[in-house]
């Protein structure tokens, strides 16, 4: 299903207002939301919600009477997937409804909200303070929901990516590693349907988020041989950028997380290594 003009439009607004491509943040909000930013709710256009029930049984602000009456009442799991998801947005909004007797925030960070299905309980990560305030911002519009969603992809710092339209590195981060290849793949079909060619991909003198292989093999043995802490298995993932990131902070280079000429040979160097570049970025 194609996004409606409004959604079109907020999402071209907020890219051209963040120096976004804004043909790739479509694709990531045509793969995130299937392409509907609303449903009628009770005769109100609201967004849509996803209801998981292990994220309010953890939310810290419970008590442990209120923790027992969502369980009894099933509204909380201690683990996912014990409950099955409520089929249609109307049911998860009664859903919410029904949470919301229990413990108001609570029931607000339960939920994933709009085009960009970000969980509620992130909302204070997210600058947002209150879950509750978080939903509100989703609900105040399709402007709203890729507000939200914005604001997760910059604190998972995956302007980069996207810009330069790694989407596998974008999936692993926004959303986990269990399913890379196949969000991946959606949003390299979505920004072929959307840009009408498909994406050029990063150059290979770098290394980046994403990829997998002995080039990241080695380069974590160098970082690991400076004492940083992750592990040898080459996937380049949130781990790997966020040592990398820590190094290029403290030798005073581009802190992006992405491996380049620069930063390998300060590595090399460090590590005793000859340089295999003399230069570049």
């Amino acid at each position: 299903m194609p996004l409606s003009q409004e959604t079109k439009d907020a999402v071209i607004q907020v890219a051209a207002e963040n120096g976004l491509d804004a043909e790739a943040l479509l694709a990531i909000v045509q793969v995130e939301s299937g392409g509907s930013a609303f449903s009628t709710v009770k005769g109100e256009a609201k967004p849509l919600i996803l209801y998981e029930y292990h994220v309010f049984y953890r939310y810290p602000g419970l008590t442990v009477a209120q923790r027992s009456e969502a369980v009894r009442r099933n509204l909380a799991s201690r683990r996912w997937g014990e409950i099955k998801y409520a089929k249609t947005q109307s049911a998860r909004y009664a859903q919410l409804e029904r949470a919301i007797t229990v413990n108001e925030q609570a029931a607000y960070a339960a939920c994933s909200w709009g085009v960009g299905q970000v969980l509620g309980e992130h909302a204070e990560w997210l600058g947002y303070g209150t879950p509750k305030a978080l939903a509100e911002e989703a609900m105040s519009g399709a402007r709203g929901q890729v507000n939200v969603m914005l604001s997760f992809i910059k604190k998972r710092h995956l302007i980069d990516e996207l810009n330069s339209h790694n989407w596998r590195a974008f999936a692993r981060a926004y959303n986990g590693s269990g399913a890379v290849d196949d969000y991946s793949a959606k949003m390299a079909a979505a920004y072929r349907s959307i840009a009408g060619h498909a994406s050029t991909p990063a150059p290979s003198a770098t290394l980046r988020m994403g990829q997998k292989g002995d080039d990241v093999a080695a380069l974590q043995r160098l970082l690991r041989g400076q004492g940083y802490s992750l592990f040898v298995d080459g996937d380049f993932g949130p781990a790997t950028r966020r040592q990398v990131t820590i190094f290029q902070k403290e030798n005073e280079l581009v802190a992006d997380g992405i491996v380049g000429p620069v930063t390998m040979a300060r590595l090399e160097a460090l590590s005793g290594q000859p340089s295999r570049t003399d230069g570049g970025v």
